[in-house]
């Protein structure tokens, strides 16, 4: 049974399906010289890898495997992961877009809304010099594409939309903070001084709403350690391991939400006495780090400083909720 956190595991039946969708793909043949490593260790170092962060010095130990071997096997072995479940992970199609702004409605009283997007530093320590380099999430290369959330908690689509909405269905608007500009389909709170009552609660709503991405990132992190620490490996070993980790993620969120994700697990808001119980995930000593604020292009347009005074309107009209005022 592979560990995933303190709590949540890959069960046996969910290692063993995962083993068999994997298999074709990494298993190799004996050789004259040596016999093949077996799929069943290669995926047991892989997800012991992925959910501890253990050095390849001391898997070595554990498994009785080359330190060589182990770094051939991992970019492999996540490779083989992603493809399998990358069905968890993708930009949805018209209907499935209608159906997550009616679940971000029904659930986060966001109309219109797509998701909550964010970005993070996934860091490796840089094999040819001192010091630290910094793979950011909110970057339009390969490395890494920004992170978008569903409704539901912490489904992670992993789609590029730093440079156009043409991917969102009509109207079609996402959450995101400070870090991203403000956008005709890109919602952030306001961050001038001074608010006025109705500015505040639009701020309320739109970090209710924002909430989810940020506990789907807090619970990947607490689940995958691998993402609480620098890593040692390659950029493009990184982004496997973040590709792979993401699918995980997502496969036994929806498969699994009872024992991936039980409620303690993200944060809970108790709209009567107007409190957040932090989740379970918060307690972690480390995260992932968020983006910093940009300041390259990052002026709102008028257009999209009008969308948002007209989200700023509804919510305080006919989009309000009762207990709005008991938040801010």
């Amino acid at each position: 049974m592979i560990q995933l956190g303190k709590k949540d595991r890959l069960t046996p039946e969910q290692f063993e399906k995962l083993l068999l969708k994997i298999s074709p793909i990494i298993s190799r043949a004996d050789t004259f010289m040596r016999p093949a490593l077996s799929v069943r260790l290669k995926l047991e170092l892989t997800l012991a890898f992925l959910a501890s962060g253990t050095n390849s010095r001391i898997l070595s130990v554990m498994f009785r495997v080359s330190k060589a071997s182990i770094s051939n096997m991992i970019p492999k072995v996540c490779d083989a992961i992603y493809s399998v479940l990358n069905n968890y992970i993708k930009v949805p199609n018209l209907k499935e877009w209608e159906e997550i702004q009616f679940g971000f409605n029904e659930k986060w009283n966001f109309p219109r809304c797509c998701g909550a997007i964010n970005g993070k530093h996934v860091v490796i320590k840089n094999p040819q010099v001192q010091g630290v380099n910094t793979i950011i999430t909110k970057s339009t290369t390969t490395i890494v594409s920004d992170t978008l959330m569903s409704d539901l908690m912490g489904e992670m689509l992993m789609s590029v939309f730093s440079k156009s909405d043409s991917l969102l269905p009509k109207e079609g608007v996402l959450v995101g903070d400070d870090a991203f500009p403000l956008k005709t389909y890109l919602m952030k709170s306001y961050s001038k001084v001074n608010l006025t009552k109705e500015e505040k609660i639009y701020n309320y709503r739109t970090s209710r709403a924002r909430r989810i991405v940020e506990n789907g990132f807090g619970i990947l992190a607490s689940r995958f350690r691998i993402f609480q620490q620098s890593m040692a490996v390659k950029v493009s070993t990184t982004i496997k391991i973040v590709k792979a980790a993401c699918a995980i993620h997502n496969w036994l969120r929806l498969t699994s939400p009872t024992t991936y994700t039980p409620p303690n697990s993200y944060d809970y808001e108790d709209i009567v006495n107007a409190t957040i119980i932090q989740g379970e995930w918060r307690s972690e000593l480390s995260q992932l780090v968020s983006m910093s604020r940009t300041r390259i292009n990052n002026r709102p347009k008028k257009i999209a400083q009008q969308v948002r005074d007209r989200y700023r309107d509804y919510f305080n009209g006919e989009w309000s909720v009762e207990w709005q005022d008991r938040m801010i």
